[in-house]
C-alpha cells in the first residue's frame, strides 16, 4: 500500500483558487528554464488564469513539470497553454553576458520580473499576487509566495516551466546554426559529456556564461 508521500502528486488550481476566494484577481505563476547550463540565456514565464474560466481541467490535462515530460509532450502543452482563451503568459529573458555580471539568482529574478510586465500588456491588468517555484521572492511591489517545487503543485507555475522550457529550447537551437561546434541543439546548453568535450576542443564561444565552471576556467 503506497503512503501519502509515495502517491504521485498532482497538479491543481488548489493554489489559484484559494487565493481567488481571498478577493485576489490576477495571480500569476512564474517558474525558469536555464539556471543550470553553461551557456545561453535564462528565460521565465509568467503565466495568469482566468477565475471565471470552466473549460479548464489540470486532471484532463495531466500538466507535469517540464522537466518530467518528453519534448514531444512538452511541445503539445506549449501549444494547448499559448492559445487557451483563458490564459495569459509573458517572457522575460537575460542574456549570459547580464547572468555573468550579476550572477544567475539575480538574473533569474531579473527574467521573473520582465515575464511579469510582458503578461501585464497583454490583458492591460495589474498583477496582484505571484506564485513563484523556490524559495526566494523578486523585489516588486505585489503580495508573492514562494512554493519549493511549485512546479510540480500549482497549476500556473506549472504551465510557466513548461513554457519557459519551450522558449529557451527553441532559442538554444537557433544558436546550434550559429554555433555549430557545440551541440546546442542537443544538450541546450547544459553541462554533458558532450558539451564539455566541445567545450575543451574549441574553447567558449560568445554565448557561453564566462562566469560558469569548467567556462572560467578555460582559455579565452
Amino acid at each position: 500500500m503506497k503512503t501519502q508521500s509515495m502517491k504521485k502528486r498532482k497538479i491543481t488550481l488548489k493554489e489559484e483558487k484559494g487565493l481567488w476566494k481571498k478577493g485576489y484577481k490576477y495571480i500569476a505563476g512564474l517558474d525558469e528554464a536555464g539556471r543550470g547550463p553553461l551557456a545561453g540565456p535564462v528565460i521565465a514565464a509568467a503565466v495568469m488564469i482566468n477565475s471565471k474560466i470552466k473549460a479548464l481541467n489540470p486532471s484532463d490535462l495531466k500538466l507535469r513539470d517540464s522537466k518530467k515530460l518528453t519534448p514531444k509532450a512538452r511541445e503539445k502543452f506549449y501549444k494547448i497553454l499559448t492559445t487557451h482563451p483563458g490564459i495569459e503568459w509573458g517572457i522575460g529573458r537575460v542574456s549570459e553576458k547580464v547572468i555573468d555580471r550579476i550572477n544567475i539568482l539575480e538574473a533569474t529574478k531579473l527574467a521573473m520580473k520582465k515575464a511579469i510586465k510582458n503578461l501585464e500588456k497583454k490583458p492591460n491588468k495589474r498583477v496582484d499576487f505571484l506564485i513563484l517555484d523556490g524559495n526566494f521572492k523578486i523585489d516588486l511591489p505585489i503580495t508573492q509566495k514562494s512554493v519549493i517545487k511549485a512546479d510540480n503543485k500549482v497549476f500556473s507555475c506549472a504551465a510557466a516551466s513548461i513554457i519557459a522550457k519551450v522558449k529557451r529550447d527553441k532559442t538554444m537551437e537557433r544558436y546550434h546554426k550559429k554555433f555549430l561546434n557545440y551541440g546546442f541543439n542537443q544538450h541546450k546548453g547544459y553541462p554533458t559529456k558532450l558539451h564539455r568535450k566541445m567545450l575543451k576542443k574549441y574553447g567558449p564561444c560568445q554565448i557561453h556564461r564566462k562566469t560558469f565552471k569548467p567556462v572560467k576556467s578555460l582559455p579565452k
